[in-house]
């Protein structure tokens, strides 16, 4: 088993935690039918139909194919109609250019915002200065824009905080959702493989299963604990490695949330006092800042238009079992030979185990004891003893009970009323038709096919991966809301950021140049007047 770890791809990754992934060629034969996965009933998806030809024609459909219709850089801005399919290097291309404009901006900014810099810097040292003009209207739109951007800074930064929490809530609780998925799998399975192992040492009235059943049951056991340890495996390696890169998201956009607002309120305080030199400082730290800001926020677009096109595709996936898709690639299903060979072994053995009790009450406990003592008579008496209803017929197909047998999971409670006493060789004293040595054998092997019984939906849940539309169903409606919510949050609280920092690193160097300037033309306005006033006095 392979799993998917694309960074950017977060939501599928989440989702295809602990996957099954085959090559875009090889698809399982499914039957065609209907069965209950134990979480509803669902048709079996069939993986190939049958032309007029008589060869294999796959009846295909294309996943969020309205949504997923985008310009392709990689095939000449062409639009894309393929779909979700993120193994399609031009569906990631598509995805990936909805960012452009915000992956441009921080280009031209970078470059641009560089160029002014270096020409200002340019021009206050190598050319010559001219006589410092002020506009009182210029310095106070400065000063009002300046404030207005910084606080729309402050409201960013407070909705990517915000926005981020949520966000890694959201995905924390995807995860644990699919991981419980998983593990409740796993647990299953070895409920299974335990109780197939039990069933190898159950004999009643010294009848028990036959030797060739007990190696199947072996080689079964050995296909499930394969199966079992592949998937806890995965499950556990892709847990961690989630968590980690979850984490590892959330700190980066606390860090990114507090630095921008600690660069908006010095820079905004910095250009108030007139501190000049670390004003420039800042707004060379803050070009790249915003730089980098832009470039986050295009990758997040990219997440929350994927995460959109993932829960559409899951949720068409589900709606239409039965056709070919890009999903059949990626699929957490358990190996289908496995899931087959485990569900038809423990049909026999429920069939075999219920076929020995019912033999055993109907040609020992319910006959009349013969006249001489042996196997057949221990003093057997009283009412007949129910006979358990088997589930399967001969051909392991089900069937109904008839009336009057008894269900598995509450036949011990009833075969009590029963069982005799017995004396010291095992014969009865009392009425009662079962002595405790039988009805505890005839119990085990109730209990047994029981547990089989109520294990075989979710065998079957596997072979037809209806247990895997549940687990998307759950995605698409508990959680796709909510995660494509707040990505929503997080990439609009970035490009909040990124463009009012921007626009303050431009105000601060305008503010900066118009408070320069009104500080130069007070001092010459009051040069100007203390020399007309030595002027007139002079006259005097």
């Amino acid at each position: 088993m392979l799993s998917l770890k694309p960074v950017l791809f977060l939501l599928l990754t989440v989702v295809c935690l602990g996957v099954s992934k085959v090559t875009p060629h090889q698809k399982q034969e499914l039957p065609t039918a209907v069965v209950d996965g134990g979480h509803g009933v669902f048709p079996v998806r069939i993986a190939y139909e049958t032309g007029s030809n008589g060869e294999e024609d796959s009846s295909s459909m294309i996943l969020a194919e309205k949504r997923t219709r985008r310009k392709d850089p990689a095939n000449h801005l062409k639009y894309y109609n393929g779909g979700w399919n993120i193994s399609d290097r031009h569906y990631k291309s598509s995805v990936s250019y909805t960012a452009a404009p915000l992956f441009g901006i921080a280009a031209v900014w970078f470059v641009g915002f560089g160029l002014s810099l270096l020409s200002i810097c340019f021009c206050y040292c190598c050319c010559r200065r001219t006589p410092y003009g002020y506009s009182r209207t210029a310095y106070a739109l400065s000063l009002a824009f300046l404030a207005l951007f910084t606080i729309a800074a402050i409201v960013g930064c407070v909705i990517l905080y915000t926005g981020q929490g949520k966000f890694h809530n959201s995905t924390t609780d995807t995860l644990d959702f699919v991981v419980s998925e998983s593990k409740d799998t796993i647990n299953k399975l070895n409920n299974v493989s335990s109780i197939l192992a039990t069933s190898k040492n159950i004999g009643v009235d010294q009848v028990s299963l036959p030797p060739s059943m007990k190696k199947n049951i072996d080689r079964v056991d050995e296909m499930v604990s394969k199966a079992v340890r592949s998937l806890d495996s995965e499950t556990q390696k892709n847990e961690k490695y989630i968590h980690d890169v979850l984490n590892s998201v959330r700190l980066a956009l606390i860090i990114v949330a507090a630095i921008m607002l600690l660069v908006a309120l010095l820079g905004f305080l910095l250009s108030i006092f007139g501190l000049q030199v670390l004003v420039y400082i800042l707004v060379v730290l803050g070009w790249i800042l915003v730089t980098a800001t832009f470039i986050l926020c295009g990758i997040f677009l990219t997440l929350h238009n994927v995460m959109g096109d993932t829960c559409v595709a899951m949720d068409e996936w589900v709606q239409n079992p039965t056709a070919h898709t890009a999903l059949d690639d990626i699929l957490p299903c358990i190996d289908h030979a496995t899931a087959q060979e485990t569900l038809f072994q423990t049909k026999d053995v429920t069939f075999q185990l219920v076929d020995t009790v019912n033999k055993i009450i109907i040609n020992v406990a319910n006959i009349d004891p013969p006249p001489f003592p042996g196997l057949l008579n221990y003093n057997q008496s009283g009412p007949l003893v129910p006979t358990l209803c088997n589930p399967l017929n001969a051909d392991k197909t089900y069937r109904k009970c008839q009336d009057g047998e008894l269900d598995a999971s509450n036949a011990a409670q009833i075969w009590k009323a029963y069982v005799c006493q017995v004396s010291a060789n095992d014969m009865c004293t009392t009425v009662g038709r079962l002595t405790p040595k039988m009805y505890d054998q005839m119990s085990a092997a109730a209990n047994v096919s029981s547990g089989l019984t109520y294990y075989g939906p979710f065998l079957a849940g596997l072979m037809d991966c209806s247990f895997v539309r549940f687990t998307f169903t759950r995605v698409h409606a508990d959680h796709c809301p909510e995660l494509i919510k707040y990505s929503k949050w997080v990439y609009i609280g970035l490009t909040m950021v990124s463009v009012a920092v921007m626009l303050s690193l431009v105000l601060w160097v305008l503010y900066a140049r118009e408070r320069r300037h009104r500080k130069y033309t007070k001092l010459a306005v009051a040069a100007s007047e203390h020399t007309s006033l030595a002027t007139e006095t002079e006259l005097k």
